[in-house]
């Protein structure tokens, strides 16, 4: 999907010519008139000749007349901050896909001592309160012995079918926290090359305004704009990193108590209480996969901080209030 995104990011910026030549155009309509107002300030006598303010306008023309270089180029910063944060992200999730797998089977290995336990446990009380109460008591230990092993393996599947529930919902809640996660990366990503690619179609206007005093800032703005909207990508990257170091985290955490449940003291009461919870798994990664796909919603936010800009502040700030509202809602759901 990330290469996907690339590729498409590279194909829609090929559509920057789309309004060229309308952008040369005007730059040239607003040159005369710059270059007008400016010669009626010098025959009033209000100002003196300045050649540098004169050069201006043709530097701006200049820039509509490279603009894919100039668009690159303004591009490049960012894009190196992008590949490195994206080489720190791919590094840490070499070792995150190591715990995972190690995670999974220590998950299988509980799921199937609680069927073996589970099984025993069934038989015993079969033993205790069933039909066989006081003659039980008489029959030999070798036939208690057959009985419990033609027993056993029947509880055992049935068990095995209350296990593998439990198994089944763990691995839903955790795929629908990690797709969480995941559709807000793709949609931070969207909404970045959305941005960028209508920066870049529309951006010769905004420079070919600039050339009027009105409007002098318009060019700067856009630039900040530009800047600001193609930090998406790098900032999306680290904070997938810094998410990738709470799942890290999180599931060392997990492995250790899976650990503990198979090798520690008294592990059947320890089980069976696990058990009990109706989830083979303790919640933490979950947990930090949803965390991490609404912090992924603050990456227009945390660009602005970056890079101060206005217009990309009002165009981003509905995403991070809904961000801030989702998080504020998970929290008082995990209080009650």
């Amino acid at each position: 999907m990330m290469y996907f995104l690339k590729a498409m990011r590279n194909t829609v910026w090929t559509h920057y010519d789309a309004f060229i030549a309308d952008a040369q155009a005007l730059s040239a309509i607003f040159m005369l008139v710059f270059f007008a107002v400016k010669s009626y300030e010098m025959m009033a006598g209000d100002k003196q000749l300045e050649v540098m303010p004169l050069l201006r306008p043709f530097g701006l023309v200049m820039v509509i007349l490279w603009w894919p270089v100039f668009t690159r180029m303004v591009a490049f910063p960012t894009d190196i901050v992008s590949n490195k944060t994206e080489a720190m992200f791919d590094g840490s999730q070499v070792q995150i896909n190591n715990l995972r797998l190690q995670r999974a089977q220590l998950m299988n290995e509980v799921a199937n001592q609680l069927m073996t336990i589970q099984a025993e446990t069934e038989t015993a009380k079969k033993e205790a309160d069933t039909w066989y109460e006081n003659a039980w008591e008489s029959v030999k230990s070798s036939v208690k012995e057959g009985f419990a092993e033609v027993w056993n393996p029947i509880v055992e599947l049935r068990n095995r079918l209350q296990v593998s529930l439990q198994l089944l919902t763990t691995s839903m809640l955790e795929t629908l926290a990690l797709w969480v996660l995941r559709i807000c990366v793709y949609v931070i990503f969207i909404v970045q090359i959305i941005f960028s690619t209508i920066l870049i179609i529309l951006g010769p206007f905004a420079v070919a305004i600039s050339i009027l005093p009105a409007f002098r800032d318009s060019f700067t703005t856009w630039v900040a704009r530009f800047i600001s909207v193609n930090l998406y990508s790098g900032i999306a990257y680290l904070v997938l990193y810094v998410a990738s170091l709470f799942q890290q985290y999180a599931m060392e955490a997990e492995i250790s108590r899976y650990q503990e449940l198979l090798a520690g003291s008294a592990p059947m009461e320890k089980l069976v209480a696990f058990a009990g919870n109706g989830l083979l798994s303790f919640g933490m990664v979950i947990v930090t996969f949803l965390i991490g796909g609404l912090t992924m919603l603050t990456v227009p936010s945390i660009s602005t901080w970056v890079v101060s800009t206005s217009g990309i502040t009002s165009a981003a700030s509905s995403m991070g209030r809904g961000a801030s509202n989702i998080s504020r809602m998970a929290i008082k759901m995990m209080k009650g």
